[in-house]
């Protein structure tokens, strides 16, 4: 199995911090990266319950033709069991959306790689 573990597109400042919107350019990139992971044919997309992290799932599962699922096992301070368990049965290909730090600490547990996660930044790993 394959997982795209992605970052939330760029938020609004603002408190609560689970209802922070994305920003119009937020916006733009999450439709952009939706295009691009679109071809990769992506069985799911499965993202954490913030706002912000629900409209970049929602942007990338439309242009997959996909309805996106909400997990609270990648709401900030996910783990990479975590993240294990939120994709396990739902397909070979899924995209999860998720915060940083925890990104990037996801992605070096699973992989020994260090990578940056900018705002609507992604990267691959087997699981």
């Amino acid at each position: 199995m394959r997982v795209i573990v992605v970052r939330h597109a760029k938020a609004v400042p603002g408190q609560p911090d689970e209802q922070r919107p994305l920003t119009e350019s937020g916006r733009e990139a999450a439709r952009l990266l939706g295009d691009l992971l679109a071809e990769r044919h992506p069985d799911a997309v499965v993202s954490s319950p913030l706002v912000r992290a629900r409209e970049t799932a929602a942007a990338i599962a439309a242009a997959a033709g996909l309805e996106p699922a909400v997990d609270e096992r990648l709401a900030p301070g996910a783990t990479a069991d975590g993240l294990r368990d939120a994709v396990a049965g739902r397909g070979e290909l899924v995209v999860t959306v998720g915060h940083q730090p925890d990104c990037s600490e996801i992605v070096l547990a699973l992989t020994g790689r260090e990578v940056l996660f900018p705002t609507a930044g992604h990267a691959e790993v087997e699981l």
